[in-house]
């Protein structure tokens, strides 16, 4: 899909030739009203915006979206006003409200619309233009029929007390919202059309241009070299596993940071197999590793000054004649041994081989993003990661989750599991045997293979990377692109903090 044309203009938005003007609306205590930022839209409608938009039903709640037509008092005939829920005691939103609000608008546009203006920058610019970018987002490419045009133009009011003409602000959210959303399309691609060796196709095209450098290990190299996780995992296929090794240095580079993602293209659960209610949604078993990917390629776009080095696993997880069984002992890369006791229990077995060998590199912290249990849905819901790893930098990354607007939250890995992964016959077992503290447990099998005194983090996105429900704010159904904001805003704290 193509993306929208972004510019800012600190003309009056009554007058600017247009198809539809974006305003923002809050919830008062008296009811709705129009969000501070657009004077003169309000002033143009006799009466002001509050007394038409009461009449028309609107509250100012989030992703409410109430369309009203001009009849001339602006030069776009067609107001939408968009919801952005309540502010603060100040009278102020968040950068989130202002995304979402950007998003749902975008989403509500029809399909005649080419060029919209919108005042929802004069709250936040950033966050106004990359809930655009992200709402604007469509998987159209195996429709037999064009859905309708897509927009053309975007442009945004700039705050009068804003510094600078704002490109660097609409750089960086382009940015961001063009890395998100590969991460949606690699997710979406139906697993017929992407396995290990296309996935590192894709990956191989998405990083021409850059300074990325990729390097493909195949099924003969992987054997050589001991990756007994992703060898096992992937027996059972026809397609066989790939492990990818994506390398980015940015001009003076002081941290090194390790990121793993998981990519099994599709997981069926193995001889473990899974019920098929649902199943087909395992074409998104491999998030993680879209969110690796395009995160690595978003830091080169953007100049980030870091050495950053991505390890990537890919597998399908298929029952076969060939495929892994419950009882098998795995050696994995480096040495340990692993009793399979449930071979749908696969993420943590290639994620324990890629860990491993990303230690080696030294790296400064290290970052593993997987959609590895559904115990992550129970404990969390379907919008919040879990976040496990070395305390302190644990919780700096659910921190800044929260702030990016994906949501993370900061959670244990309780020394009494361990015992539960003890193995009669390996080092350990790839399962507890019980139900009980699923993700704690998954986490806890990670650590296993991370260096000693390495700061480290696991980010569960079993639920947040997949919407399975309708579309909301600037989150379409399917691929979200979590956790792609999170990851690049923990490695520009890197880079500013250390």
């Amino acid at each position: 899909m193509s993306s929208p044309t972004l510019a800012v203009t600190d003309s009056d938005p009554v007058g600017l030739v247009a198809d539809v003007l974006i305003i923002g609306t809050v919830q008062g205590t008296d009811g709705v009203l129009p969000a501070p930022g657009a004077p003169t839209v309000d002033a143009a409608f006799p009466g002001g915006l509050a007394a038409l938009l009461t009449v028309v039903g609107a509250t100012g709640r989030a992703d409410e979206v109430v369309k009203i037509p001009t009849q001339g008092r602006t030069t776009a005939p067609l107001l939408i006003a968009v919801g952005l829920g309540k502010t603060d005691a100040s009278g102020n939103v968040t950068a989130e409200q202002v995304r979402r609000a950007s998003g749902a608008a975008t989403r509500a546009l029809g399909d005649d619309v080419a060029q919209v203006v919108s005042t929802l920058s004069t709250l936040d610019l950033g966050a106004a233009a990359q809930g655009t970018g992200l709402g604007a987002y469509r998987f159209d490419q195996y429709k037999s029929s064009e859905e309708g045009r897509a927009l053309d133009s975007v442009t945004f009011v700039k705050a009068a007390d804003l510094e600078g003409d704002g490109s660097a602000s609409l750089t960086a959210a382009t940015a961001i919202a063009k890395a998100v959303n590969s991460a949606r399309d690699l997710v979406n691609t139906p697993p017929n059309d992407l396995f290990p060796e296309s996935f590192a196709q894709r990956t191989a095209d998405l990083i021409r241009g850059t300074d990325v450098e990729l390097e493909v290990l195949d099924e003969k190299e992987l054997a050589k070299e001991g990756y007994g996780g992703i060898l096992g995992v992937g027996a059972g296929s026809s397609r066989p596993p790939r492990l990818l090794r994506l390398r980015y240095k940015g001009a003076k580079a002081a941290k090194k940071v390790a990121l793993v993602g998981k990519g099994v293209t599709f997981d069926s659960g193995g001889i473990s197999l899974k019920p098929a209610a649902d199943m087909h949604h395992m074409t998104s078993d491999m998030a993680g590793a879209a969110a690796v990917v395009a995160t690595v390629v978003l830091a080169a776009e953007l100049g980030y000054p870091l050495e950053i080095t991505a390890t990537v696993p890919l597998v399908e997880n298929l029952p076969s004649g060939t495929a892994y069984r419950p009882g098998d002992v795995l050696t994995m890369f480096g040495g340990k041994t692993v009793e399979i006791l449930n071979t749908d229990a696969e993420g943590r077995l290639i994620l324990a081989d890629a860990i491993t060998r990303a230690a080696e590199d030294e790296p400064d912290y290290l970052i593993e993003t997987s959609t590895l249990t559904g115990a992550q849905v129970v404990a969390l819901g379907k919008r919040t990661a879990g976040v496990m790893g070395s305390e302190e930098f644990r919780d700096r990354v659910a921190e800044l989750a929260r702030a990016t607007g994906e949501g993370g939250w900061a959670m244990p890995l309780p020394e009494e599991l361990r015992g539960d992964l003890d193995s009669k016959l390996a080092d350990l077992a790839n399962v507890t045997g019980h139900r009980w503290g699923g993700m704690l447990a998954a986490g806890i099998f990670l650590r296993e293979f991370v260096a000693d005194d390495l700061p480290w983090v696991h980010i569960d996105i079993a639920g947040p990377s997949y919407n399975d429900k309708g579309a909301w704010g600037y989150t379409p159904k399917g691929g979200t692109g979590v956790p792609v904001r999170t990851i690049a805003a923990v490695l520009a704290d890197i880079a500013e903090q250390g």
